[in-house]
């Protein structure tokens, strides 16, 4: 399946949460707090939303936090998908 987000839309791939803390604690699978870093898999073209014009600031590949509660969970097989709004991505991570 392929994704063409629409508007203001962007589809990201949630990364996979760490399974050990940075002191060498291993978290149990229940224990693991949903990431809120993703993957930009696929962007928007912007335009006119709501009668203001979007611009888009993220782009395909960059690394984002999101807002923990954000968007629609899209399956496909074993991808797991989240549909966003650009304003629903809080931070790119750089480096």
């Amino acid at each position: 399946m392929k994704l063409k987000p629409l508007a203001d839309r962007v589809v990201i791939k949630p990364l996979e949460a760490e399974e050990t803390t940075a002191s060498g604690i291993v978290l149990p699978g229940k224990d693991k707090e949903k990431p809120q870093q993703a993957e930009v898999i696929a962007v928007g073209p912007g335009g006119m939303v709501d009668g203001k014009e979007v611009k888009m600031e993220v782009s395909v590949g960059d690394k984002v936090i999101y807002s923990k509660y954000a968007g629609t969970e899209v399956e496909d097989g074993d991808d797991k998908f989240i549909i966003v709004k650009q304003n629903d991505i809080l931070a790119v991570i750089e480096g």
